[in-house]
C-alpha cells in the first residue's frame, strides 16, 4: 500500500464492549418512567445508530415526542455520570493496536456515539496509543452511514479513500465504508451477526482482532 496507512475503527461492539452499561442506564431510566424495559442481549439490536436510533428502539412506535425527549435526555445524565466499569476493550485489542503502530498505521476512531463520549472512552481506555482523529456524533456533521466524517478523517490522514480499511460490527458501519469508497472490514465479536454485514457490503469478514493484521499484511 502506497503512501499513508490508514485504518478507522467503529467504537461500540467493535473496540470497546459497552453493551452491559448501556443496557443498565437505558433500562435504569425506563424504570424510572414506567415504561417496559428488556434484557441486556435484546441492547444488541438497538444500538448502532446513535442516542436518538437508541431510544426510538427502546421504545413504543406511538409513543409521545415528549416521551422520546424525555428519554433521551434522562439517558444522556443517567449514561454521562461516569466512564463505566463494564465497558472495556474486547479480547485482542490492544494487541491489534500495538501491531499497527508497529505497521505505522495511521488510527482513525469514528463513532455514533456522541462525541464527547466517544473522547472520554478514547482518552480512558487508549491514551497509549496515537489516535489523532477521534470523532463521534456532532449536531453539525451528519452520522454514520453518511461518509463525510469518514472522508475527512481520511483526508487529514493524506489517504486515498479506497485505501482506508473501515472497520466495525454493524450494517452502518458496512454502509459508511461503500458510501466513502473504502475497504469494509466486519467483525463478528460485536453486536450484529456475518449475514448483516455481507448484505451491507462487507469486503472481509474477520472472528479475531489479530485477523486484521492478517489481512492487512497479505
Amino acid at each position: 500500500m502506497a503512501g499513508n496507512k490508514a485504518i478507522i475503527f467503529d467504537l461500540d461492539g467493535t473496540l470497546i464492549d459497552s453493551l452491559e452499561d448501556i443496557a443498565v442506564c437505558m433500562n435504569q431510566v425506563l424504570k424510572e418512567l414506567n415504561l417496559p424495559y428488556y434484557e441486556i442481549e435484546d441492547y444488541k439490536y438497538f444500538v448502532g445508530g446513535g442516542i436518538s436510533i437508541l431510544v426510538d428502539n427502546a421504545l413504543d412506535k406511538d409513543i409521545a415526542q415528549e416521551i422520546k425527549d424525555e428519554v433521551t435526555s434522562r439517558f444522556k445524565e443517567v449514561y454521562d455520570q461516569k466512564l463505566h466499569k463494564k465497558t472495556l476493550p474486547y479480547e485482542g485489542i490492544y494487541e491489534l493496536l500495538d501491531e499497527l503502530e508497529k505497521l505505522d498505521f495511521k488510527i482513525g476512531i469514528l463513532s455514533n456515539k456522541p462525541h464527547e463520549f466517544t473522547v472520554q472512552y478514547a482518552n480512558n481506555l487508549f491514551s497509549k496509543y496515537n489516535m489523532p482523529e477521534v470523532h463521534g456524533q456532532k449536531e453539525e456533521i451528519p452520522k454514520k452511514p453518511n461518509p463525510i466524517a469518514a472522508i475527512n478523517i481520511a483526508n487529514i490522514f493524506q489517504t486515498p479513500c479506497e485505501e482506508v480499511y473501515f472497520v466495525g460490527d454493524t450494517m452502518v458501519d458496512m454502509q459508511t465504508a461503500k458510501n466513502a469508497g473504502m475497504i469494509a472490514v466486519g467483525v463478528l465479536w460485536g453486536f450484529r451477526d456475518e449475514k448483516e454485514l455481507r448484505d451491507n457490503g462487507a469486503d472481509f469478514i474477520v472472528s479475531k482482532p489479530s485477523e486484521i493484521i492478517d489481512l492487512l499484511k497479505a
